[in-house]
């Protein structure tokens, strides 16, 4: 099974963000440390606060380079231990479960020609009713089936 852990400073940027986002859907993309044992921290996330509507997010890739490089500059390009883990999005007015489209566009991810990862994590995030962050992710890899990631959070 494949786990990430999440540190109380992310959980709260997370929620911080999800109460300036509203009933919106925002997101970006994630990256993570190696940690063995399929074991992760996440390094961080950006967030793109654009492109999305009450049951819909679009990411726009140009707005992520930027930090993308950023991380792989502060890392040294050490792409085995630090890299790209996933995409993130949250679900204001819906569960924090990825829905058919957002797997469907997951595995699209995963499948593309010229596609360097071998798995990718959906981590998919929204404020329960009395402000915590719920969450889940799932992790995707060609010619398989969704695998459900264990969050720990630190």
């Amino acid at each position: 099974m494949i786990s990430v852990e999440l540190s109380g400073q992310q959980i709260e940027r997370l929620r911080r963000e999800l109460r300036r986002a509203g009933n919106r859907e925002i997101g970006g993309v994630m990256v993570a440390e190696n940690l063995g044992e399929a074991t992760f921290r996440l390094s961080g996330f950006s967030v793109q606060r654009t492109g999305g509507g009450t049951a819909s997010f679009v990411r726009k890739p140009a707005l992520h380079r930027r930090f993308m490089g950023r991380f792989f500059e502060k890392t040294g390009r050490d792409y085995e231990r630090f890299n790209y883990f996933g995409e993130w999005h949250s679900h204001p007015c819906y569960p924090a479960r990825p829905s058919s489209v957002d797997v469907q566009q997951m595995q699209k991810i995963i499948e593309e020609p010229g596609q360097s990862a071998h798995f990718a994590v959906l981590l998919v995030v929204r404020l329960g009713l009395r402000g915590a962050v719920e969450a889940s992710a799932f992790a995707f890899r060609r010619g398989h089936a969704p695998v459900e990631v264990q969050i720990i959070c630190r």
